[in-house]
């Protein structure tokens, strides 16, 4: 069976955020990334002869990834920091660090650490569930990998079960 694949990256599918990721039970001091988007889409072709249309994959894109820009991602699963939400601010500690941002500042994501691979999953699954909405079914994988500088990117893939038409 053929693969037929389409790619879309970079350009204007790209975020500026803070994040403090954890590893082996530490966290890393605040700082931030100029993140990357790629995105790989395989499947059979539309009655149209398209895997997917290139123009669309970015729109859907970009409405996921633009308002992580310029936030700080916080982690909501973690297992490792403290957060408590306040009625205007989220407060994060992580032992005698302690930190208090605006909730305009804060991009709250469903995940257990804001590493570029569990960012790609998230990224993932709403761009698969994007699609759907659009009503691509002949998806069969979907990649999404964030750069968070030249030649250092985290990624997942979704091996997709084409929907019947």
């Amino acid at each position: 069976m053929p693969i037929r694949r389409v790619t879309v990256e970079r350009n204007r599918l790209r975020f500026a955020a803070a994040h403090m990721a954890t590893f082996r039970g530490d966290c890393e001091p605040l700082h931030g990334h100029n993140y990357d988007v790629h995105v790989e889409i395989e499947g059979d072709l539309t009655e149209d002869s398209w895997v997917w249309d290139f123009g669309e994959v970015k729109r859907l894109t970009k409405a996921i990834v633009d308002p992580l820009d310029h936030k700080f991602l916080l982690q909501m699963e973690s297992k490792l920091l403290e957060m408590k939400e306040l009625e205007d601010a989220w407060e994060v500690r992580w032992k005698e660090r302690q930190y208090r941002f605006p909730k305009s500042d804060v991009f709250p994501l469903p995940v257990d650490n804001t590493t570029s691979e569990r960012i790609a999953e998230w990224v993932a699954g709403q761009l698969l569930t994007s699609l759907r909405e659009q009503g691509a079914t002949k998806i069969r994988k979907l990649t999404v990998g964030i750069e968070e500088m030249p030649g250092q990117a985290g990624w997942y893939t979704l091996e997709v079960e084409a929907k019947q038409d």
